[in-house]
């Protein structure tokens, strides 16, 4: 008998039309920020296993049904020897992409739910602290950033797993 290990996955667009996030600055004055009107992105794909507090992110030009597959390979080599892996999903149209993977299967997420993916407070940790109030040159300066972001992420075991770590979804 298989080992169930819960992921969670989803994938955000950072780009320079990016976010603008809280900053200090004196109390009375408004603080100057950069926003960028070119309109260059990419996609950050994102899955995380809190109860191992590893974590499975690819980077790419667009949220497609074959981006999809290519996350849900990388989600399958993650997976240990034995263990079966249930990737829980929202409803977008390119996560219903079917792929016989023999340790992976996928469980939807009501609609309109977006606070039962712990994967929101990914995207918002990560742009807070790297990807928001930036201006990017082009389209490699924007995947060279996600990259770096994604990368010091991955790097904090326990983040992941106080994140990620929900009551209803233990096995």
């Amino acid at each position: 008998m298989a080992k169930v290990d819960l992921w969670f996955q989803d994938e955000s667009r950072v780009g320079q039309q990016g976010s603008i996030s809280r900053v200090w600055h004196y109390r009375g004055e408004r603080p100057r920020l950069v926003r960028q009107q070119q309109f260059e992105y990419s996609y950050i794909y994102g899955a995380i296993c809190p109860a191992r507090g590893v974590c499975c992110g690819l980077v790419l030009p667009r949220a497609n049904s074959e981006g999809m597959r290519l996350h849900l390979r990388e989600i399958s080599a993650q997976v240990p020897e034995g263990h079966h892996a249930v990737v829980i999903v929202d409803g977008a149209g390119w996560h219903q992409t079917s792929l016989n993977l023999p340790n992976v299967s996928l469980l939807k997420l009501p609609p309109y739910s977006p606070e039962l993916n712990p994967m929101e407070q990914v995207w918002q940790w990560l742009k807070q602290l790297y990807l928001s109030n930036r201006c990017f040159k082009d389209y490699t300066e924007i995947v060279d950033a996600c990259c770096m972001a994604w990368n010091q992420f991955a790097k904090r075991t326990q983040l992941i797993q106080s994140i990620g770590t929900r009551k209803w979804a233990t096995c």
